[in-house]
């Protein structure tokens, strides 16, 4: 047990430093002349670098005019590698120059993972870049067929290319203008594909291994269809469901609140105003594109989008936030005491204790930084910055998500920098950095054991 939380420890170190090392190379070559169409201060640089690398999507500066086309490929690459993992990149390197990956390197990618087993992770981190890179490549086939026409052959496949990874990779970073999307809001062909591209990614990896997993067996007739979904395991069930729930949900009150608001749906049809709002909903998931100004929306649609931005995706693919199988889990835990009953049950299972307190502390550490975060930038910036800006652009560091408020550029360079802190924190995980400055587990700690005193609550 002491040796498994010791290496657990080694692995976030290696993977707290391996990022603080991508962002940092990453500034040095965003800040280069060879980078830039016009100077840049090396803040704005960095800044760029921590927001790819930690696929949030908040910038300073507009990467489509900013940046040469060296620079913009420096920025798909660290969209690329933030999306993945340091550690999944650096065994990719190692794949690829057919060097033998140690036990010891794969009891690292087993909990970079956190997979149940060490057999057969090679192979898995081999099907997650497959998968990555087949789906990065039919987002961009598809997005072509809107691009090209557009911007011609060779511009168009590079920007249907840049525009998949980053939506896969769930960084919203777009070298399209200073818009967003906005131009397509009511284009089908870029919302659904992206948005495909963000739920896709935003389930997690293990989602979709589990899923082809009981797809096949289907096929083969080894299970009957109506027991598809039954024969997925629970952790499955739960991104799938709260997935559902919180597109719908997010879905219908944007559709509600913004549906006479002429700055965001007012103008467009039922339809369209559908879609926008369907659109909204999903990149909530820490995607980080935008089809609708998000200064003008309203004052309760923001409070609502921060908290889905604040929940995130699921765990295991490119999505930040305290997780949606998190929030599931403890909204469970609350059913089972309002109820009377002892354990955490879900769907014929028990969630154990230990999975209960990973993520009360994973809410609990990321919500802390949430309010510290707002609190200070609030402390700096001027009475006239408007509280639900500055949550709505916390909320959006801490769950990497990228979308904001117009706020971002026009802020200090103090707030920008505890920006830089949120989003580094939200792609590490609040939880891992807490672990990483609590060091290693000592023997004292697991044997040890104090008398019980009850406190009042409540």
């Amino acid at each position: 047990m002491k040796k498994e939380k010791n290496i657990r420890w080694n692995t976030l170190r290696i993977t707290a430093m391996g990022f603080l090392t991508v962002i940092f190379l990453g500034g040095v070559f965003l800040y280069l002349p060879v980078s830039n169409t016009r100077p840049i201060a090396f803040i704005d640089a960095l800044f760029t670098s921590v927001s790819a690398v930690c696929v949030t999507g908040l910038v300073t500066i507009v990467p489509a005019a900013q940046f040469t086309l060296f620079g913009k490929m420096v920025l798909l690459l660290l969209i690329q590698i933030g999306g993945l993992g340091v550690v999944a990149c650096a065994a990719v390197f190692f794949i690829l120059l057919r060097r033998r990956i140690t036990l010891k390197e794969k009891m690292v990618l087993q909990e970079s993972y956190s997979t149940e087993r060490l057999g057969g992770i090679v192979g898995m981190v081999k099907k997650v870049i497959a998968g990555t890179l087949l789906a990065e490549g039919g987002g961009a086939v598809l997005y072509a067929f809107q691009f090209v026409p557009e911007y011609g052959v060779v511009r168009g496949i590079w920007y249907s290319v840049f525009h998949a990874v980053s939506a896969f990779c769930n960084a919203g970073i777009d070298i399209l203008g200073d818009k967003s999307l906005s131009d397509y809001a009511v284009n089908p062909i870029i919302n659904i594909v992206t948005m495909l591209l963000i739920i896709l990614s935003g389930i997690g990896f293990t989602v979709w291994f589990d899923v082809l997993e009981n797809g096949k067996k289907v096929i083969r007739r080894e299970a009957p269809r109506h027991r598809w979904f039954r024969g997925l395991r629970l952790h499955s069930k739960l991104a799938l469901i709260m997935t559902v729930i919180l597109i719908i949900s997010g879905a219908v009150f944007v559709f509600c609140a913004e549906y006479h608001n002429p700055q965001t749906l007012g103008g467009m049809n039922t339809g369209q105003k559908f879609l926008a709002a369907m659109f909204q909903s999903v990149t909530t998931r820490t995607a980080g594109f935008a089809t609708v100004s998000q200064g003008a929306l309203h004052e309760e649609s923001k409070l609502f989008c921060a908290v889905l931005m604040f929940i995130g995706g699921s765990p295991g693919g490119t999505a930040g936030g305290v997780k949606t199988t998190t929030i599931a889990m403890l909204f469970l835990a609350c059913v089972t005491f309002v109820r009377g009953g002892n354990d955490t049950e879900c769907m014929g299972r028990k969630i154990s204790t230990a999975n209960f307190r990973t993520g009360f502390c994973v809410v609990m550490v990321a919500f802390t930084v949430f309010i510290a975060g707002t609190i200070t930038i609030l402390i700096i910036e001027p009475d006239s910055i408007l509280l639900a800006d500055v949550i709505y652009e916390t909320a959006s560091a801490i769950g990497t998500v990228g979308l904001t408020a117009d706020l971002t550029p026009h802020l200090s360079r103090a707030s920008q920098i505890i920006l830089m802190i949120m989003m580094y924190i939200g792609r590490l995980g609040p939880l891992s950095l807490v672990l990483i400055f609590a060091g290693k587990t000592h023997l004292r700690d697991r044997v040890r054991s104090l008398p019980q005193e009850k406190i009042m609550v409540g």
